[in-house]
């Protein structure tokens, strides 16, 4: 369990020191050039110019008109009564119980304070 304890603690140094160094901005420069490079294309162009079809085109509107049928339509109308009536019901709020005596039981407690560990150690340097 140490070695593992160890293995996650140092992964999680390698990621926050990543996140905080020189290698971000880099990293990101890159993403954004290659980006470009991808919208400057002939490829790239005719996405974009498919996608733009798409959305004005014939086909774009009635998929619209499609979903707004299905969000105002009685479809829409039992999906939404069905998902309020599966939060209100016995099972959900079973579960909900069940979530609030697990964070509140001896496991739970533990848990949350190997995580504090976890998370206190790497702030501090330790590797114990």
């Amino acid at each position: 369990m140490a070695e593992v304890e160890g293995q996650l603690r140092k992964w999680w140094s390698l990621l926050t020191a990543w996140l905080r160094g020189d290698q971000r901005g880099d990293t990101a420069r890159k993403a954004k050039s290659a980006l470009q490079d991808l919208r400057d294309s002939d490829a790239g162009r005719r996405a974009e110019s498919a996608i733009r079809d798409l959305r004005q085109g014939e086909v774009g509107r009635k998929a619209e008109a499609a979903i707004r049928d299905l969000r105002e339509g009685e479809a829409g109308r039992k999906a939404r009564e069905a998902l309020k009536d599966l939060r209100d019901s016995d099972a959900a709020r079973r579960a909900k119980d069940a979530l609030k005596d697990l964070r509140d039981s001896d496991a739970g407690r533990r848990a949350k304070a190997a995580i504090r560990d976890l998370r206190d150690g790497d702030a501090t340097g330790d590797d114990s």
